[in-house]
């Protein structure tokens, strides 16, 4: 497994997606959409984090001319952050669920493709190949102990420090 920064992240997006289409499939029941949902809510929490907490930082102070997709990118992980949070108190029957629901995917697949089509060769680009290496073996590291659901304490602050920074 390769621990490049920018492959653990396409990995993670391609998880994410495949749980997107899985969702957006007809004849699903309540019961099968609430599972999916899950899931997203589960992969969404960790990647996010792992983001915020590692690359994100790292990457704003190492490539300086990046900040402002940085900021960006900050700023659509707490939309994201948001309705994953709403989603997570809601139950698969609820009126809205599915409509927040793909609102979500609407969001998160818009922030996927800037990220690997714009930011990714940027940060590809201005870093080494040993500091994205390092990047992903302290990314693999922080996935160990990383957040689950968003309304686990530690994503619940990455919501608030999202708010306040």
């Amino acid at each position: 497994m390769s621990t490049d920064a920018i492959v653990l992240l396409k990995s993670d997006h391609k998880e994410v997606k495949a749980q997107f289409r899985e969702f957006e499939k007809p004849g699903k029941t309540p019961a099968q959409k609430g599972k999916i949902v899950d899931t997203i809510l589960e992969l969404l929490t960790v990647h996010t984090y792992i983001e915020n907490e590692i690359m994100y930082p790292r990457v704003r102070e190492l490539l300086p001319d990046l900040e402002d997709d940085v900021l960006e990118s900050y700023e659509e992980h707490h939309v994201a952050d948001v309705l994953c949070m709403e989603l997570a108190a809601m139950q698969p029957t609820d009126e809205r669920f599915d409509a927040k629901t793909t609102v979500l995917i609407e969001n998160v697949t818009h922030h996927i493709d800037e990220e690997e089509q714009e930011w990714f060769p940027k940060v590809r680009e201005g870093l080494s190949r040993t500091q994205l290496q390092q990047l992903g073996a302290e990314m693999i590291e922080a996935k160990k102990t990383a957040p689950r659901r968003p309304e686990q304490p530690s994503a619940v602050k990455k919501v608030i420090d999202a708010v306040v920074s």
